[in-house]
């Protein structure tokens, strides 16, 4: 179980789910300025359908403004499946950002569910005044990482989180061990550009050759080949 910098426990989170997609040598985006497309049609509706089972997606600040995400369900036999449920047609969408600096007219903010940012809590006043019209604005302690993240939400009623990057995000829960499932969608190129984003940069991680996730499948999507992989020992 994830501690607080306070020492306090995080609020138990149902199920977290990391996702992501990657070229063969572990870039998940281009360093150019242009969206990477890596996943296929296929692997694009499995992800869907992940997102679809969650309460809300969590995403970085710098993938909001580098790639413009929706976070949308986008399949339309997927959002009535959510609507037979008695849930909203659309999850939550969750942005972390230590300055707030995000463009409240963006797809991000104006189109899908609701949106919850989370910010340090330096930058809570400027960051309420920015986002507060379109976003719930939460305050936390940035030391507090994954931990804070988890418990901010959890007092939210997020309890089936996804998330699905960037770099930064993605390292602090798989250096927590923060998770449930991890799945990994790999493209069949290199990309060789050694600025680029990765899966996940230096940390020191709890799932090393000593011990190893429990992979669970091996698929292939169009010309993608998927991994899922549970975490014996979720530490959320």
């Amino acid at each position: 179980m994830l501690t607080n910098h306070r020492g306090g426990r995080t609020r138990h989170m149902h199920w977290v789910h990391l996702s992501v997609c990657m070229s063969l040598d572990g870039h998940i985006d281009s360093d150019c300025g242009r969206r990477l497309i890596l996943s296929s049609e296929e692997d694009c509706h499995d992800m869907h359908a992940i997102r679809a089972d969650c309460d809300a997606i969590l995403v970085g600040a710098a993938t909001v403004r580098r790639d413009k995400p929706r976070l949308t369900v986008r399949y339309p036999e997927l959002v009535a499946a959510r609507r037979t449920r008695g849930l909203p047609e659309q999850p939550s969408k969750v942005v972390v950002t230590s300055s707030g600096d995000l463009d409240p007219d963006s797809a991000f903010f104006q189109q899908g569910g609701p949106v919850i940012v989370l910010c340090d809590e330096a930058a809570l006043a400027v960051t309420r005044a920015r986002l507060g019209p379109v976003a719930t604005v939460v305050g936390m302690v940035a030391s507090d990482g994954v931990a804070g993240i988890l418990t901010q939400l959890s007092g939210l009623g997020i309890q089936r989180l996804m998330v699905e990057g960037g770099c930064q995000i993605l390292t602090q829960f798989l250096s927590a061990g923060a998770f449930h499932r991890l799945r990994i969608a790999v493209a069949p190129f290199l990309l060789g550009r050694a600025a680029a984003p990765r899966l996940a940069g230096p940390a020191f991680y709890p799932h090393g050759p000593d011990n190893r996730l429990r992979i669970l499948s091996t698929r292939t999507l169009g010309n993608i080949a998927v991994i899922d992989m549970e975490n014996p020992d979720p530490q959320v």
